[in-house]
């Protein structure tokens, strides 16, 4: 099944989208990977174009290190898309996924359905890899607020939340995503996947050169 048809079974859901791009970088020597480019697009354009055809209702972009060229690139991009990102400062990046994660979902305005938490540094993630995650939602069972990749058993991202699932999160404030996965595992669904999409990121200079990415 291709993923439009896969976008066509699941029209009615609301999505939020978080895009975490907050982070150091330090391993590529203080880059900003969602600038790093794959056949002459940036990642986070890449991204955010993949996502137009959902049925998008916010999308965030947290921002730390790095937050003025990132914010030169959401200028651009905003210019293009039909559903425009709205950034959001972490001022204490250093604190790491955790605050970045808490401070997107506190942002959060719309009457979402699901909500999709994907990382900056994913070069394979796409359209084929959001409507999967939808179209698993979609046949959740009614206690399962979470849908969690799993590639040869490791966690993949993004991972897909249920509104329910972000405001119980909410409800305390030393609460993230990951923590209330680990705390509620009987709402977590897996979509036990071969799809390396999943797990592949890039941390280090070995992983430009795997895949292909280029620093400007």
């Amino acid at each position: 099944m291709t993923s439009s048809s896969l976008i066509t079974q699941t029209p009615s859901l609301r999505l939020a989208v978080l895009l975490l791009v907050a982070g150091e970088g330090s391993r590529l020597g203080g880059h900003p990977k969602a600038l790093l480019r794959k056949d002459g697009q940036t990642l986070l354009e890449r991204f955010s174009k993949s996502i137009q055809g959902f049925n998008l209702v916010e999308f965030i972009a947290v921002t730390g290190f790095y937050a003025q060229a990132v914010e030169v690139e959401l200028a651009k991009l905003n210019g293009t898309l039909n559903h425009q990102i709205k950034s959001i400062l972490n001022i204490a990046p250093e604190k790491g996924h955790p605050s970045s994660v808490r401070l997107g979902l506190e942002s959060l305005r719309s009457q979402f359905d699901v909500l999709l938490v994907a990382l900056s540094d994913q070069p394979e993630i796409g359209e084929k890899e959001v409507a999967e995650l939808l179209e698993e939602f979609s046949q959740r069972n009614l206690s399962e607020e979470i849908i969690l990749p799993m590639v040869n058993g490791k966690r993949g991202n993004p991972v897909l939340f249920s509104r329910v699932a972000v405001l119980n999160t909410l409800k305390a404030t030393e609460l993230v995503c990951r923590s209330y996965m680990d705390a509620h595992p009987e709402q977590v669904r897996i979509l036990h996947t071969q799809n390396l999409s999943f797990v592949l990121d890039v941390d280090t200079i070995e992983d430009i050169q795997r895949h292909k990415l280029s620093l400007s």
